[in-house]
């Protein structure tokens, strides 16, 4: 990246960035062990959650989907009636374990159907009809949160579902190259230059500043611990190595966010879905060794979301069009309740090709805060929606 481009995406955009003075009161904070962590992984471009998990059992499921309807004997069956795609072995080891709850048929009253709309309302917490400015963990982090780096996401912009009125929460795609881009010698030298000749550059000179303090702790932070896992070489696998090192070092970060996307599977959704499934599948299988070699797995939450689901039926491509209710997962050690929490059973009862949603999103995202983050549900969530023993 050039100069000039390093300066005007990170510097003056700065909502990617830590606030001045953060490391001062850093340095005054420690990290426990045992405090609760989340990791959001958001499916992107609305997976196909009947098949994902697959009501084998069910007449209507393959009368409706006849090319691609998974046979019950390519699927890892978990009981009677559900069982996982074939790609996703190692999450059905982890179901086995007691570490999986799966929430079937969740969405929301007039569900929408566009990505970018329906992505603003599960990242926001809104209704169908309401337009929020702020995401679901953006409040959290308002409500509960004093430093900017209480959660990370690793991408290049912040999702809406970190964002609030402090600005709270950075973005990055690896620690050390943040901290070379802030230590080259130009940047170094604008930093150290007398504070009088900066005045008229303002916010900027203080980003710039504490841009380098933050990279500094981050990048010497994150050296002290260096995973053993073979993380899978996937972009995503990859992403999942920076998350699991940053935790394993014990930056203070509550919250991770994450995103694999390609989910918008409209044809030739039978080999698209079991690759991107796979990736899923051995990405989550190293994070969890890393989770556990770290100590941090039984304190950690996996929360696995896509904006919507597909249509029951498949259409002409050998693929599925836009639907609505969908499955979440829960993944973690020491979940109260694993299993499966309900079944799509009802396909017969739809709207129109589309499976109704028996379960509302946000009281899964209500349990989430209440339970898991120990914060007030109702001014980040809303009253409307209690939270379920999920967790």
């Amino acid at each position: 990246m050039k100069r000039r481009n390093f300066i005007k995406t990170s510097f003056v955009a700065g909502s990617t960035l830590m606030i001045p003075g953060f490391l001062q009161a850093l340095n005054k904070e420690t990290v426990g062990q045992g405090n609760n962590k989340l990791i959001v992984i958001q499916l992107s471009g609305g997976n196909d959650g009947l098949n994902t998990f697959v009501p084998y059992r069910n007449d209507s499921y393959y009368n409706l989907r006849p090319n691609i309807g998974l046979s019950a004997k390519e699927l890892i069956k978990c009981d009677s009636e559900m069982a996982f795609h074939q790609s996703l072995a190692q999450l059905a080891n982890m179901f086995d374990n007691g570490e999986v709850n799966i929430i079937n048929q969740v969405g929301y009253p007039n569900q929408n159907k566009s990505h970018f709309r329906a992505s603003d309302i599960w990242l926001s917490a809104s209704g169908a009809n309401q337009y929020l400015q702020s995401g679901w963990l953006g409040r959290y982090l308002d409500a509960e949160c004093t430093y900017p780096h209480a959660a990370i996401q690793y991408g290049v912009h912040k999702s809406l579902a970190l964002k609030g009125k402090k600005g709270l929460g950075m973005v990055l795609t690896n620690p050390q190259q943040l901290y070379n881009f802030s230590n080259e010698p130009f940047l170094k030298a604008l930093a150290s230059s007398p504070a009088s000749n900066k005045t008229d550059v303002g916010f900027l000179y203080k980003t710039l500043v504490n841009t380098q303090q933050s990279a500094d702790y981050l990048y010497h932070t994150s050296r002290q611990y260096k995973s053993i896992v073979d993380y899978p070489k996937s972009k995503f696998g990859q992403s999942l190595k920076v998350i699991g090192s940053l935790m394993a070092s014990g930056i203070q970060t509550n919250v991770f966010y994450n995103e694999i996307g390609g989910f918008d599977t409209h044809s030739n959704q039978l080999n698209r879905q079991k690759q991107l499934l796979l990736q899923l599948d051995e990405g989550l299988k190293a994070l969890k060794d890393d989770l556990k070699a770290s100590g941090n797995w039984n304190n950690t939450r996996i929360l696995i979301f896509s904006e919507f689901g597909r249509r029951i039926k498949e259409n002409g491509s050998k693929g599925t069009d836009h639907g609505k209710a969908n499955n979440v997962w829960l993944i973690g050690g020491g979940l109260k309740k694993p299993g499966f929490y309900n079944s799509p059973s009802n396909l017969d009862m739809h709207s129109n090709n589309d499976l109704l949603h028996t379960v509302d999103f946000r009281s899964i995202y209500a349990s989430v805060i209440h339970q898991w983050l120990k914060a007030d549900y109702r001014s980040i969530i809303g009253r409307d929606h209690q939270p379920m023993d999920v967790l």
